[in-house]
């Protein structure tokens, strides 16, 4: 009995010659930095000028099961939402310290 060649598979195929074309671009060193430019515009980090004026504040809180639950129930933006309430809370209320 011969042993026959499976039929490569299209989509596999044109992953590959991806692949191939990637790698020739990058040892012939294509889009990579190499002007002095090129490296200041490629920093790490956060672009220029995207920080806000007031960054919010990273801190940890313990909230009951059911208010965590409720918050999260609304989806992506919870956080936020308990930020928009909390701030509510403020807008009515004298903050005073023990």
């Amino acid at each position: 009995m011969g042993k026959t060649k499976p039929a490569a598979d299209p989509e596999v195929l044109a992953f590959e010659a991806a692949m191939l074309r990637a790698l020739d671009q990058a040892q012939r060193g294509e889009g990579r930095a190499t002007t002095a430019a090129q490296i200041v515009a490629r920093r790490a980090g956060r672009p220029a000028g995207t920080l806000k004026a007031a960054p919010k504040v990273s801190t940890t809180i313990r909230l009951s099961p059911d208010v965590v639950k409720a918050f999260k129930a609304g989806g992506v933006g919870w956080q936020t939402r308990i930020d928009a309430a909390l701030k509510d809370w403020l807008s009515t209320h004298a903050v005073t310290q023990s």
